[in-house]
């Protein structure tokens, strides 16, 4: 946590140096905090920031790809004149076992378009989803698993 604190004060100290507040400017001064942080790395020694960083560029990444992937099957579907949506409600059993963790891949699989995140169970070991597209609910509910919740799992952990 003190790393990324220290990320972000290198970012703005970066900014105030070429005298621009803009996106690009800001995120040009984290990856460059980020490098300087890195070739600092013997003098504070082993850290787990490093990896962190990475996994939350993959876990945007995968959430940007499948929001890519289910808006275009969406579209499709609405834009065809057949409609091959075969709407359904299948339990997912979570692995996630913190709030944080439920809460994130909740809403990470309710902001991808064609799904969308019920209800879970009272023993927070089941998260029910409609899905869109449910013509096999092991596969449906072997993708959720596979892919968000273990992308959520492997970076807040």
């Amino acid at each position: 946590m003190i790393l990324f604190m220290l990320n972000l004060v290198l970012m703005v100290a970066w900014a105030i140096l070429l005298g621009n507040f803009g996106w690009l400017t800001l995120l040009s001064g984290f990856v460059v905090g980020y490098l300087a942080l890195l070739a600092s790395r013997p003098l504070y020694g082993p850290s787990r920031y490093f990896g962190a960083v990475w996994r939350v560029l993959g876990l945007a990444g995968y959430f940007l790809y499948d929001l890519m992937r289910s808006s275009v099957a969406v579209v499709w579907d609405v834009l065809t004149p057949s409609h091959h949506a075969r709407p359904g409600i299948i339990a997912v059993p979570l692995t996630a076992e913190k709030d944080g963790e439920i809460m994130l891949t909740a809403n990470l699989i309710s902001l991808t378009p064609g799904t969308l995140s019920l209800d879970i169970s009272p023993d927070r070991k089941t998260l029910w989803v409609h899905g869109m597209f449910v013509d096999d609910p092991d596969a449906l509910r072997k993708s959720l698993k596979d892919g968000m919740e273990r992308r959520v799992m492997e970076t807040v952990r």
